[in-house]
């Protein structure tokens, strides 16, 4: 039997997937969020990954304590797991935070894949910057943030007590949303 913290993860997963394979095969357009694939030149197979600015360092996009600070609890262990970074935050109510980037990603594509796989979306500004909220209904506690990354592609925040959980449920990831995108200006 699947847990409900299984169960996320692999929704988070194909989410994230879904995203991913969309923004390659995107069609182009004229908007800046439709970009679709690596940058001209590069080859299947062949990357340079001299043009990934942020290659092994996305985990480090915000220190660990203003995770654990962010969300409401005392600390936060992190692990790196290729696009997706995880954390465990402890003290209170002990909470999952995941954090996806992805280069090519497109933001229009993603909320579409949420939709399809029934999450309710919102979309919301964070800084200016466009942006929705992603939520399944059958777990009302959790909630997920996409938006443009400062940089190229998107990011996302998601987070999700382990039990119970008050309040807005998308207020620490959109906190955590807003961090990055100040230190990113």
């Amino acid at each position: 039997m699947r847990g409900p913290m299984t169960r996320w993860r692999t929704a988070a997963v194909a989410v994230a997937a879904v995203g991913v394979l969309g923004a390659g095969t995107a069609c182009g357009g004229s908007s800046s969020d439709e970009r679709s694939g690596p940058p001209t030149g590069a080859q299947r197979g062949d990357v340079d990954t001299s043009q990934f600015e942020g290659l092994l360092t996305e985990c480090h996009i915000l220190p660990d304590q203003t995770i654990a600070d962010t969300v409401g609890g005392t600390s936060a262990f992190g692990t790196f797991s290729g696009a997706i970074c995880r954390w465990v935050v402890t003290g209170g109510v002990t909470t999952d935070v995941t954090l996806n980037w992805f280069e090519w990603g497109n933001i229009t594509l993603e909320k579409q894949a949420a939709q399809e796989m029934g999450f309710q979306t919102e979309n919301i500004q964070v800084h200016s910057m466009a942006a929705f909220t992603a939520r399944d209904p059958s777990r009302p506690q959790v909630c997920g943030v996409t938006a443009r990354s400062p940089g190229r592609g998107i990011l996302t925040w998601w987070v999700e007590p382990q039990s119970g959980g008050g309040g807005d449920p998308c207020a620490a990831p959109t906190a955590l949303m807003e961090l990055v995108i100040d230190r990113a200006h």
